[in-house]
């Protein structure tokens, strides 16, 4: 099994010849889709969905019904490549997913919310959960969280509470493009201070794997 870290909010799991990549936006290079067998969206937003990136490959689609609508408008050829999930639904784009949730985070009380379901995916014995832009846990046991650390919807003590309440003994930095790197170097010393020596924190470079 392999995990590798792209830009942003974008990773991709690898495992048995199947190649997951989950949220490819504008922040993502290309490459992070090269050979990829699905690719999954979270949520609609342009750091995590970005059309060109999935006209340029051939790999099927799979993500909720509003994104689904704004794929058949910003690029109808992806149609045929698409399948719409339900929150809580079971299905298999080459490893065993679930998604998780309804609905992003608050930005703010006068903006409206959007549609946003996770991802837990079981790759061989390892269960590695995306959760999009939102802090909605997937209510059991987690390997590694893919842990959004910076957002204009998100606080550093909410950041660290998810990863507390979620409990993977490994978390993978995501969201952490829109902070300079003292920011994040901030950020970086809570999640080392306050998870503990049980639970892992790593923040890498865009192509490295965990």
């Amino acid at each position: 099994m392999r995990i590798t870290k792209f830009g942003h909010a974008c990773v991709r799991v690898e495992h048995d010849g199947a190649a997951l990549v989950i949220d490819p936006g504008m922040f993502t290079d290309p490459e992070a889709l090269d050979g990829a067998t699905a690719v999954l969206i979270t949520h609609e937003h342009p750091d995590h969905y970005l059309p060109d990136h999935l006209l340029a490959v051939a790999a099927p689609v799979f993500t909720i019904d509003a994104v689904a609508r704004r794929i058949r408008e910003d690029a109808p050829a992806v149609a045929e490549r698409l399948t719409v999930v339900a929150p809580g639904e079971d299905f298999d784009p080459g490893l065993p997913v679930r998604a998780v949730g309804e609905r992003h985070a608050v930005i703010h009380p006068d903006l409206p919310r959007f549609d946003n379901s996770g991802y837990l995916v079981a790759a061989g014995g390892t269960r590695v959960f995306h959760p999009g832009d939102a802090l909605t846990g997937p209510g059991e046991p987690v390997d590694v969280l893919c842990a959004p650390v910076c957002a204009p919807w998100l606080k550093a003590s909410e950041a660290v509470d998810f990863a507390r309440e979620v409990g993977a003994p490994r978390n993978l930095a995501i969201h952490d493009r829109i902070y300079s790197e003292a920011g994040l170097g901030i950020v970086d010393g809570h999640f080392g201070l306050l998870l503990g020596d049980d639970q892992e924190y790593v923040r890498l470079p865009d192509g490295a794997d965990l």
